[in-house]
């Protein structure tokens, strides 16, 4: 019989970080809310979530990284908006936050659930902060909760072989 592990987006006693680009503020605002509404609803206490603010998306991946060295954070929660504009800008930050993002989790095995939209207008990025395509920032969190979770149950089987 093959053994399926599983996470589930629980977060009672749960320590969560979230980092928050200030650049597109009016939408990452949103995402935060989003973010923060969820992490309680899924069990989080606030005195259990750190919330930092950095200047822009290409920013998150470093302070992601700070806080995954403090080894205080089960998992962690990057928030930004980058809107596509007229020069080519975009495509290296969203390249830069997404490669950031892939190296902080694989470098310190701490789960980060990516909640920075990378969006060809405005009115798509609030789309999803909240408006018509939901909000992305409670889609992170559940992505980090789950993977933590899943994190857990993977070494409490490996540790019963």
């Amino acid at each position: 019989m093959v053994n399926v592990v599983q996470g589930s987006p629980i977060g009672n006693g749960r320590r969560v970080a979230v980092a928050v680009a200030r650049f597109n503020e009016v939408v990452t605002e949103r995402l935060l809310d989003g973010a923060l509404q969820t992490l309680r609803a899924q069990g989080v206490p606030d005195d259990h979530v750190e919330v930092a603010w950095v200047p822009g998306a290409f920013e998150l991946p470093l302070a992601c990284r700070w806080f995954a060295e403090s080894g205080r954070y089960d998992a962690i929660v990057m928030l930004g908006a980058v809107v596509r504009g007229g020069t080519d800008h975009y495509d290296y930050v969203c390249s830069g936050v997404t490669d950031g993002a892939m190296r902080v989790g694989l470098d310190t095995g701490v789960p980060i659930g990516f909640g920075v939209l990378t969006c060809a207008s405005m009115e798509q990025a609030l789309a999803r902060a909240g408006g018509d395509a939901g909000n992305k920032g409670a889609d992170a969190v559940l992505a980090a909760l789950a993977m933590a979770d899943l994190h857990t149950r993977i070494d409490s089987v490996a540790g019963a072989d």
